[in-house]
């Protein structure tokens, strides 16, 4: 059986851009990307602390070292600049490894900073 479990999380970063008129996703500092453990075109779940919004897309590389938390296309409608988010990524795993797998949780600072 296989279940899915917590891979990684971007706890608490803050939007930079809402760009409506882009085909869709969420743009990220490739930076927050690589602590995260994230990857270009992967699904994750943002989750907004400012409005209760939670909904899925999937990951582009944002300018390394920018800070950048942009959410593309409709996604754009469901948050405010200044917003606080999680950003989630899952994995599937059998149970076996997923009793011992150890998630990344990253904590970024003010301005989305490692």
């Amino acid at each position: 059986m296989m279940i899915e479990v917590l891979k990684s999380k971007l706890h608490c970063v803050t939007i930079t851009e809402a760009n409506l008129h882009y085909m869709g996703s969420i743009t990220i500092d490739e930076d927050l990307m690589d602590a995260a453990g994230l990857i270009a075109g992967e699904k994750i779940q943002v989750v907004n602390n400012n409005n209760g919004e939670r909904f899925e897309t999937y990951v582009i590389k944002g300018e390394r070292g920018s800070g950048c938390i942009c959410l593309n296309g409709a996604a754009a409608r469901k948050v405010q600049v200044g917003d606080v988010v999680i950003i989630i990524a899952y994995a599937l795993m059998d149970m076996d490894e997923a009793k011992t797998f150890s998630p990344t949780i990253v904590f970024p600072k003010e301005g989305n900073r490692l």
